[in-house]
């Protein structure tokens, strides 16, 4: 018999905690999990699940002004946030209902408090009670950061707030330039609510493809959505029942709410990863090998917190191949190349591979093949609308190196491609593969000249 009271003990039940605990139970290890909030972790409760349900939400005043084209009549048409808020948290409900489930079916041990790492083998419960384990894994995610310097920062709401308001602001701010921001600022202004957003960078995106990069900012200003790049917010002021916000530059405005979406750090604090000699990176994550093993033998993290590719996927596959390895005997390492990666703005962006910007610094010789068309749908509802599609193309070899899109259901195409540049598909094998024809992904087996710059 162990020593241990436990071979696994689990700080955090988000995706990455609860796979990895789950995974490790049915290997037979004895597996306990703790959490101090709600089962399922931002993603489930205050992350991409509601956040795409507000997504849909937000695109049905479009779909009622599409339809008119259609022959459809759209008078009398509402909307009541607090109805979707109902509604969401009903769903949120449900998701941690089964997440407790899933745990519990599987023989893990769900412990509903806090805990914090005692030593390499030690965790400190929030009632007090000291447990040991073979293993101890990390998986508490990160929080949204709000520059505590700023004037006035206490005012300002983030992405977890967001989904709880009282009642939808007539006018909001939103700082940040990268996805969280950008779905966002989609979500609000489709609900009605005029929308401002601030980056301190020249666009927004930083890190995806430039031609994605400027067509989606287009994209955003014909839904009326004022986006002001290079700059940045100096001061919040509380006005009556909002607030004033006044830029680096001087310029000044009113809103009802300020939302800060500036990035996501780990959630480290008081957790005590200091006393067992676990090292950190500069941007205090948790330092992890190959294998999400920390220079503490018995101490590993999955997750946003280490701060490698903070995305729920990636935290789940982490977290199972953390169990496979450590429980099921196999060695197995994750690949954080090639993930396919999605952003529910809108339109749509789904991106998978090197952008073209990437390629050129790494291939002597790349073929850019890239289209913009009007969607179909559009052609009757009159929107004025636009897809982009690009394909980056190894001159030398014929494979495909990345593959961008924004436009409709674009998430769901870069799923696919994902398999496809993942097994080195080359540009002939594109243009080999038959179109389904109406779609918009047939454009990507039917790009045949490539781009020239200045062309």
């Amino acid at each position: 018999m162990s020593s241990f009271d436990y071979d696994l003990f689990v700080i955090g039940a988000g995706s990455g905690g609860v796979r990895a605990g789950r995974i490790a139970a049915r290997y037979g290890a004895r597996v306990a999990v703790a959490e101090e909030y709600r089962v399922g972790g931002t993603c489930v409760i205050r992350g991409c699940v509601p956040k795409k349900l507000f997504v849909y939400a937000s695109k049905f005043a479009e779909e009622f002004e599409d339809a008119v084209g259609f022959g459809w009549t759209s008078e009398k048409v509402s909307f009541d946030w607090a109805t979707l808020i109902e509604n969401k948290d009903k769903e949120i409900d449900r998701l941690n209902k089964a997440y407790i489930r899933n745990l519990e079916a599987a023989g893990a041990e769900l412990i509903l408090e806090r805990a914090v790492v005692e030593g390499p083998n030690t965790v400190l419960l929030a009632s007090g009670r000291k447990v040991t384990a073979r293993y101890v894994l990390v998986a508490t995610g990160a929080a949204p950061f709000v520059p505590r310097h700023l004037p006035g920062h206490d005012l300002a709401i983030t992405s977890n707030e967001a989904f709880h308001l009282d009642r939808l602001p007539s006018r909001i701010c939103i700082v940040g330039g990268g996805y969280i921001a950008i779905e966002f600022a989609g979500i609000f202004s489709g609900l009605g609510v005029e929308t401002v957003l601030i980056y301190r960078g020249e666009q927004i995106l930083r890190g995806f493809d430039d031609d994605i990069r400027e067509h989606l900012a287009g994209e955003m200003k014909k839904k009326g959505i004022e986006l002001r790049t290079r700059s940045d917010i100096a001061s919040i002021e509380r006005s009556g029942t909002g607030v004033r916000v006044t830029l680096n530059d001087g310029a000044a405005f009113g809103a009802g709410q300020i939302m800060f979406a500036t990035g996501r750090i780990p959630n480290v604090t008081g957790l005590g990863l200091d006393k067992a000699g676990v090292e950190m990176t500069p941007h205090m994550a948790v330092k992890v090998n190959a294998y999400s093993q920390s220079n503490v033998p018995s101490i590993y993290a999955v997750g946003d917190v280490t701060n490698r590719v903070n995305l729920t996927p990636v935290a789940i596959r982490e977290g199972h191949a953390f169990a496979d390895t450590v429980f099921g005997g196999k060695d197995v390492k994750v690949d954080h190349s090639l993930i396919p990666t999605a952003v529910f703005s809108q339109p749509e962006i789904g991106t998978i591979g090197l952008t073209e910007t990437e390629a050129r610094q790494g291939f002597k010789a790349v073929d850019i093949y890239k289209t913009s068309f009007r969607p179909m749908k559009h052609t009757l509802s009159g929107r004025d609308e636009r897809t982009l599609m690009k394909l980056v193309v190894d001159g030398d070899s014929d494979r495909v190196l990345g593959c961008h899109i924004c436009g409709p259901d674009a998430g769901e195409m870069a799923q696919l491609l994902g398999i496809a540049v993942r097994l080195g598909a080359k540009k002939s094998d594109f243009d080999a593969t038959m179109a389904v024809h109406p779609t918009a992904s047939e454009e990507l087996v039917t790009l045949r000249e490539k781009w020239v710059a200045g062309k």
